[in-house]
């Protein structure tokens, strides 16, 4: 294969709206938590149907925030997919709680139901709370997760999501406590920062203080009364904020929400016509009634078919591609723990060796995209 383009794996969507947001802030003098926090803050809950929403550094700290809220700590089980981005699992170790992994669909990416039930049988005692992953864009079945025991939260992980639906609602407002991430990859690109929604008041002034050391107000209200005092602090909290350089990108980019989906949505859509004859390759999959916002490409490989061996040609082309996310169990953290090996999550497995993704960015050019899709024609398998 010659290499005639270079196309990356993602491109964030950038221009000329969020450098003039940026030099903006950086002329107000107010550069922490601000203004545009609290206007990405209320764009996130209007998009999603939330009634609350907090911002903070990263999605990772969402979680964190989110199990800290629900009380969640040594002594507590929380059922993880085993598939997924390791800060899922983080987030429960940081509170000493324990990780309890389920299996996931190789089909969707997302949690196993069946076999999430059958493994919160085996280990019901102190059970706390379940994390659906809506992994990639996808929305992740929960309906079943609120027949469970009302002690049972629900906190989605929906770093990949925000915008994704299905016939549940949004994902991130249907359970608890839903988290967003706006890491670079994701549709909302902030660079770093993150999310958290909810419909309890209680749970969001828990998070609210624990972003911000224990605060109950902000600096921006402190500042705009004039008070002179130190605030109060009555929970143990973190400095969890987001700047609001951030939040002026954040609202940049949500503002052009639309036009970012649609081009996602447009490149998907020629993929998965383009695509469809390849033998060796199936596109992602999207149940009837959901809404896929294509955070990834997310494609599997043929079990038969060398993966290492078709990213190898597709990278010699120009191409970049990724494995999908982690097999959290097989991570050598994690296996030291808990003990797993593989073959104990059959289609974490599965993942693991077969998913691969493939450039999806709004940016992507029709030039650049067709190439891409050369390039995987002619992969030798």
């Amino acid at each position: 294969m010659s290499n005639k383009m270079k196309v990356p794996v993602l491109k964030p969507y950038l221009d000329e709206r969020e450098e003039e947001a940026v030099i903006e802030v950086l002329r107000s003098g107010w550069l922490i938590m601000g203004k545009n926090v609290e206007e990405l803050e209320r764009r996130v809950a209007t998009m999603v149907g939330a009634r609350y929403a907090k911002a903070c550094n990263s999605c990772t700290a969402a979680l964190h925030m989110a199990m800290l809220a629900l009380g969640i700590g040594p002594g507590d089980k929380v059922l993880v997919p085993a598939y997924t981005f390791v800060a899922t699992a983080n987030a429960v170790e940081y509170t000493g709680a324990e990780v309890v992994f389920v299996d996931v669909d190789p089909k969707t990416f997302n949690i196993d139901v069946n076999d999430t039930m059958e493994r919160y049988l085996q280990a019901r005692e102190g059970v706390k709370a379940v994390v659906p992953v809506h992994l990639f864009g996808l929305n992740a079945y929960v309906k079943p997760f609120f027949e469970l025991s009302d002690e049972i939260k629900i906190v989605e992980d929906a770093a990949c999501a925000m915008g994704s639906k299905g016939p549940e609602g949004y994902a991130g407002a249907i359970g608890s406590i839903g988290c967003y991430s706006f890491h670079p990859r994701k549709s909302i690109a902030t660079g770093e920062g993150g999310m958290v929604v909810t419909n309890d008041i209680e749970l969001a002034e828990k998070m609210h203080q624990f972003r911000d050391f224990g605060f109950t107000g902000t600096n921006l209200e402190r500042h705009e009364k004039g008070v002179t005092v130190m605030p109060e602090v009555n929970l143990l909290g973190y400095n969890y904020r987001m700047t609001d350089i951030l939040g002026a990108i954040g609202v940049a980019q949500i503002k052009k929400w639309d036009e970012i989906v649609s081009k996602k949505l447009a490149l998907a859509k020629i993929y998965d016509k383009e695509l469809a004859d390849v033998a060796w390759l199936q596109t992602p999959y999207v149940p009837d009634g959901y809404f896929h916002t294509y955070q990834s490409y997310a494609c599997m490989v043929d079990p038969k078919v060398d993966r290492a061996s078709v990213m190898n040609q597709l990278k010699e082309a120009g191409v970049a591609t990724r494995e999908g996310t982690h097999n959290v169990p097989l991570l050598g953290y994690y296996a030291k723990k808990y003990g797993h090996k593989r073959g104990d999550f059959p289609g974490a497995d599965k993942c693991d060796k077969q998913c691969m993704t493939i450039p999806m960015y709004p940016g992507l050019k029709e030039d650049e995209q067709t190439y891409v899709i050369e390039m995987i024609k002619k992969v030798r398998v």
